[in-house]
């Protein structure tokens, strides 16, 4: 009894290593299914539930919070959704519903963002044109917007942009480098070249009458 209690008895060791290897083989073989469900919980953050159960109001709602930053075009939105995986139905749905309590409206949308752009940014109505095209804004909304903005507000904002430019010491260049550097700096922000030359050569001539009346002043 004593040697039997005090022996190793081989059945049972070999039950036992056993029962640990699968044990192991269990371990290794659950941790490809765990990787698998941590990444379905990412791809399910990432889809804000999606296609696969997205519902309108879950649209609609991550279409609000997306407002709350900023106005956006409802192609903008589209966009956003479908990259949460939200499917086209579902989309389409939310975003009619925000229209209809005029939550979305590329009209006034346009209007906006031109004002803006235009009063802060000092853009020409060519670059406000392709920004709203960007967006996905209808020429329908778009030619109205841009329309508000007449020749003179155009020419007012560039005169703003070449004294700016001015003071900042373009004019230590020679003229004609000082018109093309001018110019080409208007055209980039979107205003014709018509009205940059125009403003830029009305613009040189009061600079130098000025730098005239100040020289025969301090004589």
């Amino acid at each position: 009894m004593g040697t039997r209690s005090n022996a190793l008895d081989p059945q049972r060791a070999r039950s036992t290593g056993s029962r640990y290897g699968r044990r192991n083989v269990t371990r290794r073989t659950e941790s490809p299914f765990a990787a698998s469900e941590q990444s379905d919980e990412r791809r399910a953050d990432r889809v804000a539930a999606g296609s696969d159960g997205g519902t309108v109001e879950q649209a609609k709602e991550a279409c609000l919070r997306l407002l709350a930053v900023r106005a956006r075009s409802r192609a903008e939105l589209a966009q956003r959704l479908a990259a949460k995986g939200y499917s086209s139905e579902v989309c389409d749905q939310a975003l009619d519903r925000l229209a209809e309590v005029r939550l979305i409206d590329d009209a006034a949308f346009a209007e906006q963002w031109v004002h803006s752009r235009h009063t802060g940014s000092g853009r020409g109505k060519q670059a406000l044109a392709q920004e709203l095209r960007r967006k996905g804004v209808a020429e329908s909304d778009a030619v109205p917007a841009l329309a508000a903005i007449t020749d003179d507000d155009e020419e007012f904002r560039a005169a703003e942009l070449v004294r700016r430019k001015l003071r900042s010491g373009t004019r230590d260049l020679d003229r004609d480098k000082t018109i093309r550097r001018l110019v080409g700096m208007l055209a980039r922000r979107g205003f014709t070249q018509s009205t940059a030359y125009r403003v830029v050569r009305a613009e040189l001539a009061d600079n130098d009458a000025v730098e005239e009346g100040f020289g025969e002043s301090l004589d």
